[in-house]
C-alpha cells in the first residue's frame, strides 16, 4: 500500500422498525404482550471507517443490493479525490457482484477480501454492535426513517451523505 493511501473498512447493517427485544418487565405471573404486525420495515446502512483517522462515510439504502453498495463506492471516491483507496470487504453478495467489482476497479479502489466467517476482524461490525445495543434494542421509533436518521447521526454526526439511494432520503446532517 503506497504512502498516503486511505485504508477503509466497509460493512452494512439492517435497521428494522420493530426493535430487537432484549429485555422487558411485567408483573410477576403475567405474560408480557408484544404486538406484531408481520410487516417489519427496514433500511440498510452502508458505511466505511478510515482505519487511520476514524472518518466515516454513511449512506442509506432500502435493501442490501449492489446498486446501493456501488453508490457508496462512488461516494468514497468523491470524498477522497485522487488519493489511493484500499477497502477491506467481506464476501457479501453486493461486494462480489461483477458490476461492483468492475466499478471499484474503474474508480481505482483496491479491494482486499477478509476471510470468511471472521467478523471480529471487521471493525465496522463492532461499531454496528454498539449502535444496535445503544439505540436500536428495546426502543420503538415512530418510523423506520426516524430510526435510520438517528442511527446515521449516531454513526457520524457531520459525515452522513445527503443523497438519495433507491428513493430513500439520507439524514439531514451537514456534509
Amino acid at each position: 500500500m503506497p504512502a498516503g493511501a486511505v485504508l477503509l473498512m466497509e460493512d452494512e447493517t439492517i435497521l428494522r422498525l420493530f426493535p430487537v427485544l432484549r429485555r422487558a418487565w411485567s408483573l410477576r405471573g403475567r405474560q408480557v404482550e408484544v404486538p406484531i404486525t408481520c410487516r417489519n420495515a427496514k433500511r440498510v446502512l452502508f458505511a466505511t471507517i478510515n482505519l487511520r483517522t476514524g472518518h466515516r462515510i454513511c449512506l442509506r439504502g432500502a435493501n442490501m443490493r449492489q446498486v446501493n453498495f456501488r453508490a457508496l463506492l462512488c461516494e468514497v471516491r468523491r470524498r477522497y479525490g485522487k488519493r489511493p483507496v484500499w477497502m477491506l470487504l467481506d464476501e457479501a453478495p453486493c461486494h462480489i457482484a461483477a458490476r461492483s467489482r468492475s466499478l471499484a476497479a474503474a474508480l481505482d479502489i483496491h479491494v482486499v477480501w477478509l476471510p470468511k466467517q471472521c467478523s471480529e476482524l471487521n471493525s465496522m461490525d463492532q461499531l454496528w454492535k454498539e449502535l444496535k445495543g445503544t439505540i436500536s434494542a428495546n426502543h420503538q421509533f415512530s418510523s423506520v426513517e426516524g430510526h435510520a436518521d438517528y442511527a446515521g447521526t449516531w454513526m457520524a454526526p457531520a459525515l452522513c451523505a445527503r443523497q438519495l439511494i433507491s428513493g430513500v432520503r439520507a439524514p439531514e446532517a451537514a456534509v
